[in-house]
């Protein structure tokens, strides 16, 4: 799993039919220590979540089992929109 900041969203006229009816949003990955890192990706928005917003992220096969679609062009889905992250050294 993969915590991230939702930093946009992505519209797409053509793209693969699997891919129809779902919200695309633009992730940024972040540490623990709430430090943004370089990549950003896009996943699957299962859960309702908006730009601004920390969300849990899964990647690969379990974005796929996420959504219920096993056939879905998805590696990235958000399962979850985080409320507060507590790390204790």
């Amino acid at each position: 799993m993969v915590i991230g900041e939702v930093v946009g969203n992505v519209w797409a006229t053509r793209k693969d039919e699997t891919l129809n009816g779902l919200k695309l949003l633009v992730i940024k990955a972040i540490n623990q220590d709430n430090k943004e890192k370089e990549s950003t990706f896009v996943a699957v928005d299962s859960v309702g979540a908006g730009i601004g917003d920390q969300v849990l992220v899964v990647k690969g096969n379990a974005a796929r089992k996420a959504l219920g679609r096993e056939e879905a062009a998805v590696d990235a889905t958000i399962v979850g929109i985080i409320d507060e992250v507590e790390v204790t050294s």
